[in-house]
């Protein structure tokens, strides 16, 4: 029987980037569960994904009892839910078990959670207090949620399409990119946009996005990049150029956050999460301390307001490199 270490799990089932709530609050406490549950159980993905699940139920069940003692507990769960459905990717990633309706069913139980113990925690303060605006929140939360999930998925198209056209500038395949865009998209997915993927099979200058390279070396500064892309002969690309020069100091923050595997995102979908589900009601402690200290309603303003900052500094971040894109294009084609 295969015995899987602790280090096992980090190397096999780490992501190389991920949210810093996730980093330091769950991947210590999950990575040690999958080692126990991986070598000692036959427990499968699915059956931890249904487990997650159970406890997000008992999670809003607790939130629409309303009084302090059930947020603290409800929020305790959620969390606990949460480094479940953390835990069956890994068992899937350590032990080959995992499935495409397995990953189906882990994102539908996630969506489910969270809304259910969000309009649990919302209509529960609301029927305990009988203040309107728990109730008015809830669109605003359930928008802002749907909203990072469209935004995200464009977003992504977005760039693919951009390194699609660069890539196929520098190599000088642009009709046939034109003409078999599912062809030419594969080609600009991520295993092809690795630091010098294209263009070496054919013996020409691999082509380098600056982008790829910095995400990952984290050690490496944007300049440095540039100057041994340059040096070994590679075609660079650098679609951000405008963003690192109206903010030189992201550079520098990028790279300290990726050395801990934390993603420059600082507030993004699951950070909303775990704010709106365990942040806010926790702070019910506080409530019961001070009376008439409710923070629930703060806490979760806050986190929409956070999220819908760096959603749109995702966009104004693109809308440079929608830029930069026009001029890189223009270089290529002109050789």
């Amino acid at each position: 029987m295969t015995s899987f270490t602790l280090a096992d799990v980090r190397e096999r089932t780490y992501k190389s980037r991920d949210a810093w709530w996730t980093v330091f609050l769950v991947d210590p406490l999950a990575a040690r569960l999958v080692v126990g549950v991986a070598n000692r159980t036959s427990i499968t993905p699915n059956q931890i994904t249904f487990g997650a699940g159970v406890l997000g139920a008992g999670s809003a069940v607790c939130f629409a009892l309303g009084g302090w003692p059930w947020l603290v507990a409800g929020a305790l769960l959620f969390h606990l839910s949460f480094v479940l459905d953390c835990m069956d990717g890994k068992i899937a990633r350590l032990k080959g078990n995992g499935s495409v309706f397995g990953a189906w069913v882990d994102f539908i139980f996630d969506r489910i959670r969270f809304f259910g113990c969000m309009l649990a925690l919302l209509i529960g303060q609301w029927a305990l207090t009988g203040e309107v605006l728990y109730l008015l929140l809830a669109p605003v939360v359930t928008f802002l949620d749907l909203l990072r999930y469209l935004n995200g998925s464009q977003v992504g198209k977005t760039r693919q399409s951009m390194r699609t056209q660069l890539r196929a500038a520098a190599e000088g395949t642009e009709s046939a990119a034109m003409e078999d865009p599912e062809s030419t998209e594969t080609q600009g997915g991520p295993e092809a946009a690795a630091p010098g993927a294209a263009g070496a099979e054919e013996g020409g200058a691999p082509v380098v996005f600056v982008e790829e390279v910095l995400r990952e070396n984290p050690g490496l500064g944007h300049d440095e990049v540039h100057a041994r892309s340059a040096e070994s002969g590679a075609r660079v690309i650098d679609v951000h150029q405008g963003f690192t020069r109206r903010f030189g100091w992201y550079g520098r923050l990028r790279s300290a956050l990726l050395r801990s595997r934390v993603r420059p995102h600082l507030f993004s979908g699951i950070e909303f999460e775990m704010f709106v589900c365990v942040v806010a009601p926790l702070t019910a402690l506080a409530s019961a301390a001070v009376p008439g200290a409710d923070l629930v309603v703060p806490v979760i303003v806050f986190s929409c307001a956070a999220l819908a900052a760096f959603e749109a500094l995702i966009v104004y971040k693109l809308w440079l490199a929608t830029r930069d894109f026009a001029v890189e294009l223009d270089r290529l084609r002109k050789g």
